[in-house]
């Protein structure tokens, strides 16, 4: 469970993300509205977590993926067709979300969150967190330090 300082830490996070988005897009380019939750699997393999959000309409450069706390946040924007503004527009009828979107997933395993990787292909956006190898139950000779300089290694394993 995340504490209140983390809590508060990835929600500034993502209030930055969207203040960056906001200056790469324009603030004039905005879609109106609350922020949307688009729907994701979450997967777990023997490799590792792989999270897949359906995210149709939205570039590269308007989502941002990262990790911190043990938590993948996933934030961004869809911006309305072009020749659709949102002033002096009537819609009809909305099914289709824009605006400003974000995803929270919290992973209890061990990953190695600096191999994490992404990729938007063809409106889908996959990340695969791998995870970190396992070491319990594995054996490891640790060098003794004498003092000086160098270290005395241990006698080799017989295992």
């Amino acid at each position: 469970m995340l504490s209140f300082p983390e809590v508060n830490e990835l929600s500034e996070d993502v209030r930055r993300i969207f203040e960056e988005l906001d200056r790469v897009h324009g603030l004039a380019l905005r879609a109106p509205g609350h922020v949307h939750t688009p729907p994701l699997d979450v997967v777990e393999t023997e490799h590792g977590v792989e999270v897949f959000v359906d995210l149709p309409g939205v570039t590269r450069d308007s989502v941002r993926v990262l990790f911190k706390h043990g938590t993948l946040v996933i934030a961004g924007e869809k911006l309305p067709p072009e020749g659709c503004p949102p002033e002096n527009t009537a819609f009809h009828l909305v099914e289709r979300g824009f605006g400003r979107f974000a995803r929270v997933i919290r992973l209890s395993m061990a990953v190695d969150a600096a191999r994490t990787r992404a990729s938007l292909v063809g409106g889908e956006l996959r990340v695969s967190v791998p995870r970190v190898t396992e070491r319990r139950g594995r054996e490891i000779v640790i060098s003794i330090d004498d003092g000086r300089s160098r270290p005395v290694e241990p006698p080799p394993s017989t295992s």
